[in-house]
């Protein structure tokens, strides 16, 4: 699987877990460069409190576009150390 925006390959790997239609990356499968962290935090009730990226890709920010948990909660605890996307992030 690859995650891609504003013409950038952001992650790839092979073993991506899929949650709720969502795939998440393996947090070594995403290329650092393009992630900064955010002040944002979500809570799910079975996964736990969502920790956020902005990408950063050729001077253009996607803020909030990529999500992972930190600690997720026993239900999700497979999802650790995972990042996932939205908001325009293209996974093929």
């Amino acid at each position: 699987m690859k995650a891609s925006w504003n013409g950038q390959t952001v992650a790839e790997s092979n073993e991506t877990i899929v949650i709720e239609n969502n795939h998440y990356f393996p947090a070594s499968s995403i290329k650092k460069e393009f992630f900064k962290p955010s002040n944002k935090h979500t809570s799910c009730p079975w996964k736990g409190e969502a920790s956020y990226y902005t990408l950063e890709v050729d001077g253009q920010e996607n803020t909030d576009a990529a999500w992972f948990y930190p600690n997720p909660k026993d239900a999700a605890k497979e999802i650790k150390d995972h990042v996932a996307f939205w908001k325009g992030v293209k996974v093929v």
